[in-house]
């Protein structure tokens, strides 16, 4: 998981809705929901909340 992955799964794992998480990072909103795909995609898991926890579980968040 990259350094930018961790970041916008850091402010998910806070609560922010999407729109709040792409303000925060400068960015638009398909931006994030594309990145947050990408990342999970790429971990294998199916939704942004397996994500925090798959990073959780390794002491990444």
């Amino acid at each position: 998981m990259s350094a930018e992955d961790l970041h916008l799964f850091r402010l998910i794992a806070t609560g922010l809705p999407i729109e709040a998480v792409a303000r925060r990072l400068d960015l638009s909103e398909r931006t994030v929901r594309r990145r947050t795909r990408a990342a999970c995609d790429r971990l294998g898991v199916g939704t942004a909340i397996e994500a925090v926890v798959w990073a959780a579980h390794r002491g990444l968040l």
